[in-house]
């Protein structure tokens, strides 16, 4: 895979793992306008590049990510456009939704690793992962409204992720909590204590991962997200048709082989 060049992203790829870890340590990962465009840029790369099976999405130095660097959005000026004029917040604040939007449209299965600051639009990324993991000591919260913000963005995809009752009562007093309240809550899968618990689960999960037919599981992803979105009866008719597809393609006259020859199929070699 030809991964773009990039200044506030780590990138590795290796046997169909794509790992992405942001890089700005300095202020918990925060994301600025620059890291929001290199995201975009290798989300993309992972939509039209099906080699990449697996992604996770960590931050260096023990954050995740603490929301959107609001010191660079300041210091870029509040003046209002003139008449007739496009709105440069609004288009910004709309182009970080359409890049959450985007990780659902990913085929890869994404694993977030969420660990220390988990806010804002970090809090964003984990809702919009397929996977999550914490660490039991993270700080996941909302805190937008306690800065005279609205979540404009993030709200619709916390609702997805946990419901409209646990959404309001995040959103609307900023409360933060610990990665264990957020196994609780569905917001994560996993917790885990130290970096030695989270590399065995982290590989457990790849490996099950890995384990599933790659379409099967790019199939499986869409039906899935398209429940909430879709009138159920548009859901199952387009479901089915995957299912025909699947079923007149190439992975499941191997999968079915590979489970009758009692054998691993093999993309899980």
């Amino acid at each position: 895979m030809n991964l773009p060049d990039t200044k506030t992203l780590l990138l590795s790829f290796e046997r169909g793992v794509l790992r992405i870890t942001l890089n700005r340590p300095q202020v918990r990962n925060a994301l600025n306008f620059e890291m929001v465009g290199e995201l975009e840029a290798v989300f993309a790369a992972c939509i039209e590049n099906r080699s990449v099976r697996a992604i996770v999405l960590r931050g260096a130095g023990g954050h995740f990510c603490a929301g959107g660097d609001l010191k660079e959005m300041m210091a870029g000026g509040l003046k209002a456009p003139a008449p007739g004029e496009p709105d440069p917040v609004v288009a910004f604040s709309r182009r970080f939704g359409t890049m959450l939007r985007t990780v659902g449209r990913i085929p890869a299965v994404v694993i977030a690793v969420c660990e220390g600051s988990v806010l804002a639009g970090g809090f964003g990324f984990a809702c919009v992962s397929d996977i999550a993991l914490a660490h039991h000591d993270a700080k996941f919260g909302v805190p937008e409204t306690t800065r005279g913000l609205p979540p404009a963005q993030i709200a619709p995809f916390i609702v997805e992720r946990i419901g409209l009752t646990a959404a309001r009562r995040l959103c609307l007093t900023g409360a933060q909590f610990s990665g264990v309240e957020a196994l609780r809550l569905g917001l994560v899968h996993e917790g885990f204590g130290d970096e030695a618990e989270l590399a065995t689960k982290l590989d457990a999960t790849l490996a099950q991962v890995l384990n599933c037919g790659p379409l099967a599981n790019e199939m499986t992803k869409e039906i899935i997200l398209n429940v909430a979105r879709q009138d159920m009866d548009a859901v199952l008719d387009d479901a089915a048709v995957k299912f025909a597809q699947a079923v007149r393609g190439s992975e499941a006259p191997e999968g079915i082989g590979a489970f009758m020859q009692k054998r691993k199929p093999k993309w899980a070699q």
